[in-house]
């Protein structure tokens, strides 16, 4: 049953990635190798789960291994996130094989292999460290073997780890997530730079925005030593180690006051020109990632992000950063890219980068954009913008990402720029420059070639049409095309909208976002731009759609509204108040499916939001585990309690303060005054919220008192209505009396009229029932009618084929009368042909019995000849005889072969004995001489 489930899950993969072989056509055996090598891979798991032996073990590693090879030369991109059963199989039986301690360390070895090597983007690794919890496996194999910090596993899974766990959040209550940080530290202070260098990336990726694992490294007994370790390897050789270090103590001491010593006003641009040197000139990408990650957690902090806004050569060192995008390396790009657009979250910032980027003047960067990017490397300062707009279009391998960086940062950047009261000549030349180009990104898109193009198209979209001020570059017709081609591809029955069972983004929120800006920037232009405004309003309005009779209201703009007004972002919120603003005056737009839409998201919001707190909430929770760690912090929770009764008190304070360090005693007195503290902010809170309630329970009071007196006064005024009430009910009661005797002879009217009226309703209904059944005789009537001309018209299509059908049938008879006689004839001639045949086998038996007899006188003539060989009188006479006898029977011989020939075809099963009696002949005959040998020899 698991293997018709495997195969059903590859058909339907295969069926749905028909497009995707129509444009690829090394798709189809992509995909089935794929398949064959996870499904023996995962045979060979089954196997070895049945029985762990050494055969089925080291057929495991080798399948493994294999797995690897072959898997090497296929793109795994995306395998994991599919979700498909078959990949989710094979990596769920590796990570529980990984895990297990029995496993032999090479078998291990092979299968973190593997899973590394599956896990080569940023979306296979998510899946692998939340899904299959593949971080608490390998943290689960170091403990087993961390006694050894050495071993080749142990340094592996160190490495594994480092890659899976960076810019991911892990939380310290995972299984063996501790014990992997209490390696770390025991480790870090090790002397071997193989093992000190992994184990302080993993460290940083573990402290990197994850306060859950800070707090519970500041808890520990040793951290001081920690700190006093980490600022010594400051001063390490290894541009990597200093930089682990610095994120390391980014992260657990930028808010403490060892953290405001290292990076103090004095330290701080020495630790600038550290970060900016490593990023220009450091020690490979990996150093260059991390260098760049610190940098943008320090920018984070307003006063860091202050100082380096007046640090004297920002500038000089961003020109160097810029020029890392002349490597045409798209690691690096991305790395630097995401840098500045940190840097553009800060407002002091941002304008520095400005000033940097568009500083060369407009002639000189459109002739620099002429040359290629070979050339920079003398003036790579000039060149810094048209290195970005370079990115944009790069064929470099990877550069989607780096691409959709650029946009952002050329967003931001023009948004300062533009947004000054004086714009700068280079400013406006670079726009004339950029144009071009954002608006060659703009088209160009093809729904044959998948989601992954449309997923890039639409980022494009939302990033390249937020500031096309220049309205002379962009037609109606091409944003009109846009928001066609997106809302086709918003609309549930295009193909383009069935994005993966697990896909990274929604594509439909990326259709939607770039819809709103295409249509933002169409309303901002309709102005400027002819027959804009009319495309702008018609595609709010109504659905122009040529099958249809009369245009209706167009249900498609309804979706990407919804989503951006119910979005957390707050452009997008922005954005979609100002098209609802201009939609909703106009006679056709579906403003009551919009609210539908909105309610319907809110409630999917709210019910994943639920779904989501459920979810962390059962992460959260740390497992019950009792061990020896637990017992010690209750012990210190305790001792620590019992400090504080005995301060509180005043008694055996001497003997406290010999027991305990004064650190220990200032740290009980500052958190008991942080307490008391914050007892008192929530005391003060109950108090003004108790003011308050008073002083509402007395205005309240104040109504009740004044809604009392109107109340009386309204029930005084009531009396007095109602007494007149009284005489006017007097005075109607004898108009009502008049009025029942009208109303009873109006009653039998109104019962005759009813009467009249049934019956003219059974009339009625009598003549609908009649009129119905006269329609449905007559559409039955027509019906048969229709039916009778159709089976007139196959009745003589019938008739025409019957007649064609016998003509063939009466000229196939007499073909087949014709093919009789003939075969009676061949039958006969068959017949007169055996009886020749079995006539030649009677002639070949009697020539076989002459030839016998021939060989008998063959055989008395050699006795002869050996008698007679004595005298030589006698040989010669007898030689004569034999030569005549020769003559004879090679003239039969020769008969015989006539006849052989002609009834060769016939008498195959006699060539073999007449070709044995030639050759016994021609033995007899060579015994004579040479010459007699080779006649014999002609003459057979």
């Amino acid at each position: 049953s698991k293997q018709k489930r495997e195969d059903v899950t590859t058909g339907e993969a295969v069926d749905v990635s028909r497009r995707q072989k129509k444009n690829n056509p090394g798709f189809s055996s992509y995909r089935m190798d794929m398949a064959t090598c996870l499904k023996s891979l995962l045979v060979a798991i089954q196997q070895y789960r049945d029985s762990r032996t050494v055969q089925h073990t080291a057929q495991l590693q080798k399948q493994v291994e294999v797995s690897a090879k072959e898997l090497s030369g296929l793109k795994c991109d995306g395998l994991l996130s599919s979700g498909q059963f078959l990949p989710t199989e094979c990596v769920s039986g590796l990570v529980e094989l990984a895990g297990n301690p029995s496993t032999s360390p090479a078998l291990t070895s092979a299968i973190i292999s593997l899973l590394a090597q599956l896990g080569s983007d940023d979306a296979s690794r998510e899946v692998l460290h939340s899904s299959y919890n593949l971080t608490s496996t390998l943290a689960a194999v170091i403990h087993h073997h961390g006694n050894t910090p050495g071993d080749p596993l142990v340094l592996q899974c160190l490495q594994v780890l480092q890659k899976l766990t960076y810019n991911t959040r892990t939380f310290q209550f995972s299984n063996y997530i501790r014990e992997l940080i209490n390696f770390l530290l025991t480790n870090i202070q090790s002397q071997k730079e193989d093992v000190v260098i992994p184990c302080l990336g993993l460290l940083a990726n573990l402290c990197r925005d994850n306060p859950s694992v800070q707090s519970h490294i500041k808890s520990m007994e040793n951290v001081r030593q920690l700190y006093r370790t980490l600022i010594n390897f400051l001063a390490h050789n290894s541009l990597t180690v200093v930089i682990f270090t610095l994120s390391i103590l980014a992260s657990l001491t930028l808010n403490e006051k060892v953290g405001e010593k290292l990076f103090e006003a004095k330290n701080i641009h020495q630790t600038f020109q550290l970060v900016f040197n490593i990023i220009v000139n450091g020690g490979g990408t990996l150093t260059r990632k991390y260098s760049v990650d610190l940098l943008i957690d320090l920018l984070k902090i307003p006063k860091v992000a202050d100082y380096l806004s007046r640090y004297q050569h920002f500038s000089a060192c961003v020109s160097q950063v810029l020029g890392l995008l002349h490597l045409k390396d798209a690691d690096s790009a991305a790395t630097v890219l995401q840098l500045l657009l940190s840097m553009c979250s800060v407002a002091a910032l941002r304008s520095q980068l400005c000033d940097v980027v568009f500083r060369p003047a407009g002639a000189k960067l459109r002739a620099a954009g002429h040359r290629q990017a070979g050339e920079a490397n003398g003036d790579r300062k000039a060149e810094c913008g048209l290195a970005l707009v370079q990115w944009l279009t790069s064929p470099v391998e990877g550069a989607e990402k780096c691409s959709l960086q650029t946009l952002r940062l050329l967003t931001e950047l023009l948004e300062e720029s533009l947004g000054a009261e004086s714009v700068s000549e280079s400013t406006l030349s670079f726009v004339e420059m950029l144009l071009p180009v954002a608006l060659g990104l703009l088209k160009g898109l093809d729904p044959a070639k998948g989601d992954a193009h449309l997923r890039k198209h639409c980022h494009r979209i939302t990033h390249g049409a937020t500031r096309s001020l220049v309205s002379s570059q962009v037609s109606a017709q091409l944003c009109f095309s846009q928001v066609e081609i997106l809302l086709c591809c918003c609309h549930s029955n295009s193909p383009l909208t069935c994005p993966p069972p697990v896909s990274g983004s929604n594509l439909s929120q990326l259709c939607a976002e770039a819809l709103l800006k295409v249509l933002e920037l169409m309303s901002r232009l309709r102005q400027q731009v002819k027959d804009m405004e009319t495309s702008f309003y018609r595609m709010l309005q109504v659905n122009d759609d040529p099958h249809q009779a009369a245009p209706l209201p167009d249900q498609r703009t309804v979706t990407p509204l919804s989503l951006a007004l119910t979005s957390h972002h707050r452009e997008r919120v922005q954005t979609g108040l100002a098209l609802l603003l201009e939609a909703t005056p106009l006679p056709d737009f579906p403003a009551p499916l919009l609210g539908e839409s909105i309610a319907a998201n809110n409630a999917y919001r709210q019910r994943e939001a639920e779904l989501t707190a459920k979810r962390v909430a059962v992460q959260e929770v740390p497992p019950p585990r009792m061990n020896a760690s637990m017992m010690d912090a209750s012990g210190g929770n305790k001792s620590v309690s019992n400090l504080v009764e005995k301060l509180q008190t005043g008694m055996e304070l001497q003997e406290a303060t010999k027991d305990s360090p004064l650190s220990e005693i200032i740290n009980v007195y500052e958190q008991k005054l942080a307490g008391f503290a914050s007892k008192e902010s929530r005391l003060q809170d109950l108090l003004e919220a108790k003011a308050l309630a008073l002083s509402q329970a007395d205005r309240l009071i104040a109504q009740y008192r004044l809604q009392r007196a109107q109340a009386e006064a309204e029930a005084r005024q009531l009396a007095c209505l109602l007494k007149d009430a009284e005489r006017r009910r007097e005075d109607l009661q004898g108009e009502l009396g008049n009025q029942v005797l009208e109303v009873e002879r109006s009653r039998v009217d109104m019962e005759e009229l009813l009467q009249h009226n049934a019956r003219l309703q059974r009339d009625s209904e009598e003549h609908q029932t009649l009129k119905g059944a006269y329609n449905a005789l007559l559409n039955r009537f027509n019906e048969t009618e229709r039916l009778l001309k159709e089976l007139q018209a196959a009745h003589i299509s019938l008739s025409k084929q019957t007649d064609t059908l016998r003509k063939n049938h009466e000229a196939l008879q007499l073909h087949k009368d014709k093919i009789t006689s003939e075969l009676q004839e061949r039958e006969e001639e068959i017949k007169s042909l055996q009886l020749e045949v079995e006539k030649k086998n009677s002639d070949a038996a009697g020539l076989h019995a002459e030839l016998r007899s021939k060989e008998q006188t063959l055989r008395e003539k050699d006795q002869e000849r050996r008698e007679l060989e004595e005298t030589v009188d006698v040989l010669r006479k007898e030689l004569n005889k034999t030569e005549q006898a020769r003559k004879d029977v090679s003239i039969k011989a020769s008969s015989l072969e006539l006849q052989k020939s002609q009834l060769e075809s016939k008498l195959k099963l006699k060539e073999d004995e007449l070709n044995k009696h030639s050759a016994m002949i021609a033995m007899i005959h060579s015994l004579s001489s040479g010459k007699l040998k080779s006649d014999v020899n002609l003459s057979l």
